[in-house]
């Protein structure tokens, strides 16, 4: 139950591998996969852990080797989180940049391809913002956690009633300030 078949620092290196390794997977996958987790993304990610379990544990299922495993993938998540905060450059490599898919009415189609984001999910988006045109968006950034801010155009004082403030911004994200 304790005892290990392999030594406690080849479990650190497959762990901290296997980490690396799936955190660049997902980074490939794009924003907007991890942003909005589907059914199928929950599975992927399901029959993912089970696929690269082997990988780390070796075939050892004592419960110190999970438990080095577990205390390596969270000091490898801590270590990451706090190297990102401390450079934005690691930060903008793991994580990406903000991209603008509407600015000044005006669709950015091929940031659009590029991130995988559908017309019916951006009309999703600029629904719950309030907005019925992409004419009344100042502009929509899709964040680096897969998440669409939304800001829609001032109304001159003589036009409509301004909408409530709540609407005015959808999906807030740490970025705001441009």
């Amino acid at each position: 139950m304790w005892n290990l078949s392999a030594p406690w620092w080849e479990f650190v290196l497959r762990g901290l591998i296997v980490y690396g390794s799936v955190l660049a997977l997902l980074r490939m996958s794009g924003k907007r996969q991890i942003g909005q987790l589907t059914p199928f993304d929950l599975v992927l990610l399901l029959v993912l852990s089970n696929a690269v379990q082997n990988a780390m544990n070796a075939g050892d299922n004592s419960v110190s080797a999970g438990l080095i495993l577990a205390v390596t993938l969270v000091g490898a998540n801590a270590g990451l989180a706090y190297l990102t905060w401390r450079s934005r450059r690691l930060e903008i490599l793991v994580e990406g940049r903000p991209q603008f898919l509407i600015h000044d009415g005006k669709l950015l189609q091929d940031v659009m391809r590029n991130q995988r984001v559908s017309m019916e999910d951006l009309h999703k988006v600029l629904r719950h913002a309030g907005s019925s045109s992409m004419a009344d968006v100042h502009f929509a950034i899709l964040e680096t956690d897969g998440t669409v801010s939304v800001k829609l155009r001032q109304q001159p004082a003589d036009a409509a009633p301004p909408r409530p403030a709540a609407s005015v911004w959808s999906e807030v994200g740490k970025d705001d300030v441009l």
